[in-house]
């Protein structure tokens, strides 16, 4: 994606907690659209092949929690953590993490990855289709600046991350605030 376009209009099926639901589980489906995410807003979107693997939970998701009010001193209203797994595992997921700030969107289908042009093979790891690890600044649904790893492919034989991590995107931004 090149800055300048536009977010495609997507309806990702989430889970949200509904208290007046009883029992152990006490979640509702609720539809979000790519602008209910995504309009009026400044938010960062980081996009990671899988929920509890090891880059992801170790470096990536915890990096950008760590780094919510910088980001937030940096212009950020939100930041958001997307994957192509659906809402029941990544809700879970930000529960074992500990997560408060970062908020996760589920790609259960991958239909917002691929419109994007990152959704890759990644058959060798027993994981089928996912996306290719890549972060986003965009304002008001629209790419302000785009940070993808190098090398996207099918089957990709290692698991590149620098570009799309939080040290990177801070560095961006600091830069961008200097240069105003």
């Amino acid at each position: 994606m090149q800055p300048g376009t536009k977010l495609p209009q997507v309806t990702f099926r989430t889970r949200v907690r509904d208290e007046s639901i009883e029992g152990p589980n006490p979640f509702r489906w609720q539809d979000m659209t790519t602008d209910d995410y995504f309009a009026g807003k400044r938010v960062i979107l980081f996009s990671l092949p899988g929920a509890f693997t090891p880059t992801c939970s170790t470096y990536q998701l915890p990096g950008f929690e760590d780094n919510f009010a910088k980001f937030q001193d940096l212009g950020v209203d939100e930041i958001y953590c997307m994957s192509v797994n659906d809402s029941f595992v990544m809700n879970q997921w930000a529960k074992a993490q500990g997560i408060q700030n970062v908020k996760v969107i589920p790609d259960g289908s991958g239909e917002f990855t691929r419109r994007v042009g990152m959704l890759v093979h990644k058959d060798n790891l027993g994981f089928g289709l996912r996306s290719w690890r890549y972060a986003a600044i965009v304002k008001d649904g629209v790419v302000e600046a785009w940070f993808e790893e190098p090398g996207i492919s099918d089957n990709h034989g290692e698991d590149p991350y620098g570009e799309s991590s939080p040290e990177t995107l801070l560095a961006y931004l600091e830069a961008a605030r200097a240069a105003a």
